[in-house]
């Protein structure tokens, strides 16, 4: 076990206000996981997590809105937490986004007050 965690954000209003398909959300945030993991290859992070496939840990969060998830994507650049901010093309629509795997304790602070997507 790696002791490592990826946190994975979707939006909310996508499914309750917009009624996209369930399956179109859990789509966005996979492209944001393989975005991040794909952009940071190389950190040694990502690499213990790829050692570990049968027991990666991740954290699948609701955000209220765009405005919400845009303000997250900037507190994580402002916090040096390495993150990938999923846009929805041909619509340029941020969907999702999700950071590289952390220790828990180190990125934690900055998903306080988000709940589990349900």
């Amino acid at each position: 076990m790696s002791g490592l965690v990826q946190y994975v954000v979707i939006r909310g209003d996508l499914l309750r206000s917009l009624s996209w398909p369930l399956g179109a959300l859990i789509a966005q945030g996979c492209h944001a996981s393989s975005a991040v993991l794909h952009r940071f290859g190389s950190d040694d992070n990502v690499k213990l997590y790829f050692e570990h496939l049968e027991s990666m840990h991740k954290v699948v969060l609701e955000i209220q809105d765009e405005a919400s998830l845009r303000a997250l994507a900037d507190r994580l650049a402002e916090g040096s937490v390495d993150h990938h901010l999923w846009i929805e093309q041909p619509e340029g629509t941020p969907t999702a986004l999700a950071c590289k795997p952390y220790p828990k304790a180190d990125v934690q602070k900055f998903f306080k007050g988000l709940k589990l997507f349900k």
